[in-house]
């Protein structure tokens, strides 16, 4: 007797589905085959010590379990309540009506319990997309699953409550339901920061509200105590909301990498993610021997902080260099590839030096000239090529901690923000992929970032002036026609030019000596 179910697994941030076949034979052998990974043979051990621990039997006879397609390597125990169920039912204890109707999902526990697992979401995306009517998971998985509408979701907390709902459809398994638009919309505008708790640095907040409205990447170089890992905390804030799509998007990769929690089992507000300047370039780039997302692509809509930027490995910053241009990044193996987003805003923070007090206003620097030269190069000119904006931080005067005037919250500053992209989009409308001006082309330089004869000789001046390398060029323009966006000009100004070149610090000729 053969008897089917059906379950999926994760290749990347996508779900494909697997064929489980189960043949009863004579004699008392079990086989497993299917390209099935070390977690997956042992699901023989668990299963037979849930059915003795459920009075449920395990049949005296040859088994084989196949799972199709056979050139895909199964990973993980997921797999673990598709076979058990198609075990009971090839053994008749229960009803093949509904088999064919129901994703299965789950590792199951000795005693029977289901355990949560990773990857739900994409799993439940291609179950809809695939016509299946519902989808059995983990009871803590439920929600995660039920973000996808039209699609029915039962959590289970056992193999018993599942054996029952297929045998006759009324149990106490019920549907879970989630109004995610209404949830959404409720918990976009929840922030655990706010910019209004940030006193002076006004300088800063400008900054950093300019590289929101234009995606622009940031580097913060300031003394230990300026306040660089608060700002760049906040700056998620400020960013325009998710959208529905982009919450779906972000989730995926996070379900894949089982990180997804809270009540309606959606992403909400844009990530942040601090990973230690210990992490290696697997741990920031993703990839492993079972690939996973790693920093960047739980990045993924948001903000990825390297604090104390000299202290990560240079081989582990030169592999930032092709996701922050190409939005995705590719990890490629003998026998596979695969590829997950990884369209994040960079911001990094440093000391100017190895003390941390060069160009302090009030201490003085310890370290000589050479060396300030030799921190700052642990930094490389490509990578920095890629970061549009240099803010220099300087500390807080007690004056202004003191200072009880409320100063401007996340809110106010998201909707000047929001108004720049919506000009933003209005002009790449056209253009697939592109969102913000930190991703103009040189087409895109040509046409909207022209410059009047004056415009012309004030950068000439100043780059002459400053010193500034010729990759500041572009930068230079791609922030000043994100700051006319903000002022709603159609052309580069002046003011616009003289804001944008002061973001420019590390470019200058002999920095590290002034």
């Amino acid at each position: 007797m053969l008897v089917k179910t059906y379950s999926s697994t994760v290749f990347g941030i996508n779900a494909t589905t697997i064929t489980i076949e189960v043949n009863l034979g004579i004699g008392i052998n079990f086989y497993l085959v299917g390209l099935p990974d070390s977690a997956v043979k042992e699901s023989q051990q668990r299963i037979k010590a849930a059915f003795k621990n459920n009075d449920l039997k395990f049949p005296g006879r040859e088994i084989t379990v196949n799972m199709a397609p056979a050139d895909i390597r199964k990973e993980g125990s997921v797999f673990d309540l598709p076979i058990a169920i198609g075990i009971l039912a090839v053994s008749e204890q229960v009803k093949t009506d509904f088999l064919d109707k129901y994703l299965l999902i789950g590792e199951l526990s000795l005693d029977g319990s289901i355990q949560p697992t990773k990857g739900i979401l994409p799993i439940a995306i291609q179950a809809k997309k695939e016509g299946y009517k519902g989808i059995i998971v983990p009871k803590a998985n439920a929600a995660e699953a039920a973000v996808v509408h039209d699609l029915e979701v039962y959590g289970a907390e056992n193999i018993l409550e599942v054996v029952s709902f297929l045998n006759s459809q009324e149990t106490t398994l019920q549907v879970e339901k989630i109004d995610v638009i209404n949830q959404f919309e409720r918990m976009i505008e929840t922030f655990d920061v706010d910019f209004k708790d940030v006193k002076g640095q006004l300088n800063i907040k400008r900054a950093f509200e300019i590289a929101a409205s234009g995606g622009h990447n940031v580097i913060l170089i300031g003394p230990p105590g300026a306040g660089k890992s608060m700002l760049a905390k906040r700056l998620s804030t400020i960013l325009p909301p998710m959208s529905l799509e982009e919450a779906l998007e972000t989730t995926k990769i996070h379900s894949v990498a089982g990180k997804v929690k809270g009540e309606i089992g959606l992403i909400t507000q844009r990530p942040f993610r601090k990973p230690h300047h210990t992490v290696s370039d697997v741990g920031l780039i993703g990839g492993g021997s079972y690939p996973q997302p790693g920093e960047i692509s739980l990045a993924h809509n948001g903000v990825l902080f390297l604090d104390e930027l000299p202290e990560y490995k240079r081989q582990v910053l030169e592999v930032l260099r092709q996701p922050l241009e190409d939005r995705t990044v590719n990890i490629s193996r003998a026998r596979f590839s695969v590829d997950y987003p990884a369209g994040f805003m960079l911001v990094a923070a440093m000391n100017p030096c190895p003390c941390g007090y060069f160009n302090h206003p009030e201490k003085d620097c310890v370290c000589s000239p050479g060396t300030v030269q030799r921190y700052l190069n642990k930094i490389s000119g490509p990578l920095l090529d890629r970061i549009d904006i240099h803010i220099e931080v300087t500390p807080v005067s007690y004056e202004e901690l003191t200072n009880s005037v409320p100063s401007e919250g996340s809110i106010e500053i998201r909707k000047r923000v929001e108004s720049a992209r919506n000009i933003q989009k209005t002009r790449y409308k056209n253009r697939i992929g592109m969102h913000c001006n930190a991703q103009m082309t040189k087409n895109e330089f040509d046409i909207h970032c022209k410059l009047d004869e004056s415009g012309n000789q004030i950068l000439k001046k100043a780059m002459d002036s400053m010193g500034l390398s010729a990759r500041a060029y572009d930068r230079i323009l791609k922030v000043a026609r994100t700051i006319a966006d903000l002022d709603e000009s159609k052309t580069i100004e002046a003011p616009h030019l003289a804001e944008a070149i002061q973001y420019r610090s590390l470019d200058k000729n002999n920095w590290s000596l002034n």
